[in-house]
């Protein structure tokens, strides 16, 4: 991949909002067999270990609407290592790279992406809505409350027009 003459990172939680890194383009993207998911505790970004929140992770299963950002290839060594230091920092994801289909074109490129290491102990994958909620309540780290994260987020799906069937139902627990 590293010979390529550009590069694909999908985004489906703050990489959308916020990517951090130099790009040719963005377009919306969907990746097959994985969902979204507030799913990881966050120790970090947007908790402390004695009052975690929780983040956004890609599970087995389903299908996730988000972003796929084209890097340049004179941009990809240290884009790739940026991501490896803000996505890796626990080493609750694994990087993968795998197809995702860019909505606009139909056209199928390969993207870097982060899925939840289900059997790291930040894998918070078998939480009910309430306490995912109380967890995105309580949350505060380096990069602020877990409020702004999760509103942040779902604000960019929807005006990007992606609507999250999960997502909606914690943003209605969140603001009742």
């Amino acid at each position: 991949m590293d010979d390529a003459a550009s590069h694909w990172v999908f985004g489906y939680g703050s990489l959308m909002w916020n990517p951090g890194f130099p790009h040719q383009r963005s377009e919306a993207a969907k990746l097959e067999g994985f969902h979204r998911r507030l799913c990881v505790y966050s120790f970090h970004y947007r908790g402390r270990p004695s009052q975690p929140g929780v983040v956004f992770g890609l599970d087995k299963g389903g299908s996730c609407e988000g972003l796929a950002f084209e890097v340049a290839a004179k941009d990809w060594p240290e884009t790739r290592e940026y991501l490896r230091q803000r996505e890796l920092i626990t080493m609750v994801y694994n990087e993968v790279e795998m197809p995702v289909q860019l909505v606009g074109s139909g056209e199928n490129v390969n993207a870097i992406t982060y899925v939840v290491d289900r059997t790291h102990p930040q894998c918070a994958c078998g939480l009910a809505d309430a306490d995912i909620v109380e967890l995105v309540r309580q949350g505060e780290g380096l990069s602020g409350p877990c409020t702004d994260y999760v509103l942040n987020t779902h604000a960019h799906l929807a005006k990007l027009g992606i609507y999250d069937r999960r997502l909606e139902r914690i943003m209605e627990l969140l603001t009742a």
